[in-house]
């Protein structure tokens, strides 16, 4: 599947398309872009508050930021927002507090991960969704391509990134690469399959230091005194490797749980209302004193690594499988879950947690299934949707 790469405007000469940066993607796709993100802001917002009550904390604040990235060229770093994972529904309705002039401004509104097996399973759906900046993301579960190294990682990390991060590909071992990489193979296209095709969304400079919205639970996870699952490890890489750190802000979501509760009888797919709905939108983190550590031994990771010459994203097996790599993931994602759990504080949730819900092995004895009642937390849990 080939994603707006029939016409592309460029800052460069067609003759040479493989000579970076390009612009932006065709007219047409812009324009359809345009016309996804729009009309589903509209539809979220409408119907978040024309049946349901609507609770904002945080918004002003939350638009100062986004209105301070609209002028692209004067970004000097990408945006991550993070959050809770309710429901199956938190994206799109969550932005549907924004007023609709975001939402018909795509090069100003997020991208996100989205499960290949459902978004991407046939070339409509994975059309409208890559027009919506959507990555295709795939899960272990349903997936062996999924995981912590597969390539839409490194196009998320490129987008909250910019340009240059090319390498030529004899730089680099050939051992380094799953699939082909698009700056060190000379195409503008990444694959998740090694069949699939998609545009590099990152190649594109009206795309430099995107804003990316990421769900570090991975799952829908609905608990009545909403607790948190641990993160995975994927917000780390994010934090770890982009260029230079991005801004990162968390946020905590209630009330979507009850407008697809994973209870809910037939018809499963129609949203229950009337609910009441809140979204705090919580400080820019001070990047540098939360994980300014992390990434200085990081770089000193990467820099007695560095036999060879790697493309942004690109990692050894001792940056992948390493006992010190390992450990600064597990560090960073438990510092983003702080960051979140201040904001859900914020919002009057006691700090009731039982000691280790943060680490991965206590989540380890779930059952091996797609819809299940939690015996760590008794929550209701969807790792399908």
């Amino acid at each position: 599947m080939s994603m707006a790469s029939d016409e592309v405007e460029m800052s460069t000469s067609k003759s040479n398309p493989s000579k970076l940066p390009l612009k932006q993607p065709s007219l047409p796709w812009r324009l359809a872009s345009t016309i996804v993100m729009g009309l589903t802001s509209a539809l979220s917002r409408g119907f978040l508050y024309g049946l349901n009550s609507v609770e904002v904390v945080g918004l002003e604040r939350f638009l100062d930021v986004l209105d301070e990235r609209k002028d692209i060229e004067k970004r000097q770093r990408g945006l991550i927002t993070v959050s809770n994972h309710i429901s199956v529904l938190d994206d799109p309705i969550i932005w549907g507090v924004l007023p609709l002039k975001y939402g018909f401004n795509p090069s100003n509104h997020r991208w996100g991960l989205g499960a290949h097996d459902i978004c991407f399973k046939n070339k409509f759906l994975g059309t409208f969704f890559y027009a919506g900046q959507v990555l295709p993301t795939h899960r272990f579960k349903h997936s062996p391509q999924g995981g912590l190294f597969q390539p839409t990682i490194p196009q998320a990390i490129r987008l909250l990134s910019s340009q240059p991060f090319i390498t030529r590909a004899s730089e680099v071992s050939e051992e380094y690469h799953d699939v082909p990489d698009p700056f060190t193979s000379g195409g503008l296209t990444f694959t998740t399959t090694g069949t699939d095709s998609y545009v590099a969304p990152s190649v594109y400079s009206q795309n430099r230091h995107s804003w990316i919205h990421v769900f570090p639970e991975a799952c829908v996870h609905q608990h009545p005194k909403m607790v948190l699952r641990y993160f995975k490890w994927g917000i780390s890489r994010l934090i770890l490797e982009s260029e230079p750190m991005p801004d990162v802000l968390p946020m905590f979501i209630d009330g979507a749980q009850h407008i697809m509760p994973e209870d809910r009888r037939w018809p499963r797919f129609i949203p229950r209302f009337p609910v009441k709905f809140r979204v705090a939108f919580g400080e820019l983190v001070d990047t540098e004193k939360t994980f300014g550590d992390l990434r200085a031994r990081w770089r000193e990771l990467v820099r007695r690594e560095k036999k060879k010459t790697l493309a942004m994203g690109e990692l050894t097996d001792e940056l992948k499988y390493g006992k010190e790599a390992v450990a600064l993931r597990i560090e960073v994602a438990r510092r983003v879950r702080d960051e979140v759990m201040k904001v859900r504080r914020s919002m009057g949730y006691p700090d009731e947690e039982e000691p280790g819900f943060e680490l991965a092995e206590t989540w380890a004895r779930e059952p091996s299934k797609d819809r299940f009642k939690s015996d760590v937390d008794d929550s209701l849990v969807n790792k399908r949707e």
